[in-house]
């Protein structure tokens, strides 16, 4: 691999390790210092690595940068010298000589406090995941920014926000007392749910990023497996969520970036692997006696690997749904039990139970009633799709609506 392409490589996989390392050393007070010492160390990469070749190691030289910068900011710093050295001498054994642990036990443990101390309840969750985004998994603020559809700005001045609550709220990176750590543990679980879906939903013709998104939800959530403190099962049934989701990903477009809706979706294109994978994390998340919602969207989601178009399945789907109403009600979930209740009791039946609804503010709504609606009274199914498109706002979603329009 070529400078050119592995330069780009390392920081998404290393600049986070690094952040985090030094975050936990610096306090969550110093997170900027911390993410200009890791820019600084890639910036020397890029000035040096084409003249004198790429190192034999190249995370090994990254991390010796890091922590020879790190050392000449404190003791050439004199406001940073006198903030930090109180801090470096309560923790050091050396006292005054500063000791940066970049091994992969500190690395991963520093990422994993640094996830905790991101997802604390004192900021908002679209605030949560930008942090999560910028230090964890070392996107760019254009990326951000991308994600978001919205622009650099914004998204500068939230994240800027958000490292202020972190601030004044002195905010500790480490892992919360046992006695918190569950209540903790889901806020986390909640914001790494909602970075996946930022990738698995996002409107980003950047497949690519999309990818990525992810694939940094999925690392986080299993380095959460791999630490006994955290290997819980819903941790688990989170993982394999993302496995059965993550296995469909290659078969939701088409070649023309074009949205594929699940009944159209080419069964060869999706992982096996991954739904393997998934059905053992689900097997796992089983173990005691905790049902989360995270147990449930997985099985649901399970089942949405098996294409089959089943009385059995949708009925399997329909409980689901219904206990996932049963541990808390939510509109939105209320409208996809709908589509399973079409399968197991006909369109009707589920046409009544939908109108009861009344989201008439949300085009999915309208689109659902269009399908229902289709072989019952092509008119009302017209109307409805016509709402539909007139409330969404994406692209690939108003085709999908005009499609449907077009066939009746």
């Amino acid at each position: 691999m070529q400078e050119q392409e592995l330069i780009p490589h390392l920081f998404r996989t290393e600049f986070s390790k690094i952040t985090a390392v030094l975050c936990k050393l610096f306090g969550m007070e110093n997170v900027n210092i911390a993410e200009d010492i890791a820019g600084e160390t890639f910036l020397s990469a890029l000035e040096t690595w084409p003249f004198k070749g790429v190192p034999e190691n190249p995370a090994a030289w990254l991390y010796t940068v890091a922590k020879n910068n790190a050392k000449n900011l404190v003791s050439r710093d004199q406001v940073f010298h006198h903030k930090i050295t109180p801090v470096i001498e309560s923790s050091s054994p050396t006292g005054y000589e500063i000791e940066i642990d970049l091994s992969a036990k500190n690395i991963a443990d520093s990422q994993l406090q640094m996830l905790f101390a991101v997802c604390h309840p004192s900021i908002p969750a679209e605030a949560q995941i930008g942090l999560a985004l910028r230090i964890l998994c070392g996107f760019g603020i254009d990326e951000i920014a991308n994600a978001f559809l919205t622009n650099k700005e914004t998204i500068n001045k939230r994240l800027f926000r958000a490292k202020e609550k972190l601030r004044a709220g002195m905010v500790v990176i480490e892992f919360p007392p046992e006695n918190e750590i569950n209540s903790r543990l889901q806020s986390v679980l909640t914001t790494l749910y909602l970075l996946f879906n930022e990738g698995y939903y996002s409107e980003s013709q950047d497949t690519v990023l999309r990818n990525d998104f992810c694939l940094e939800a999925m690392r986080l959530t299993y380095m959460l497996i791999e630490n006994e403190q955290t290997n819980h099962p819903d941790v688990n049934a989170l993982f394999a969520l993302m496995c059965f989701q993550s296995s469909r990903f290659e078969a939701r477009k088409d070649a023309n970036g074009e949205m594929v809706l699940y009944q159209d979706q080419d069964e060869s294109l999706w992982n096996q692997e991954l739904i393997t994978k998934g059905a053992y994390y689900l097997n796992r998340a089983s173990r005691g006696e905790m049902l989360s919602k995270y147990h449930l969207e997985a099985n649901i989601a399970y089942w949405y690997t098996i294409k089959d178009d089943t009385k059995e399945k949708w009925e399997n789907v329909l409980q689901l749904f219904n206990q996932l109403l049963m541990i808390g009600y939510s509109p939105i979930v209320a409208l996809n039990r709908t589509y399973a209740l079409s399968k197991v009791r006909g369109n009707e039946a589920a046409i009544i139970e939908a109108e009861k609804l009344d989201l008439t503010t949300n085009h999915f709504y309208f689109t659902l009633l269009g399908e229902l609606y289709k072989d019952i009274n092509k008119e009302k199914a017209k109307e409805n799709l016509l709402k539909a498109l007139h409330l969404s706002k994406k692209v690939t979603e108003k085709q999908i609506i005009q499609n449907k329009i077009d066939q009746l």
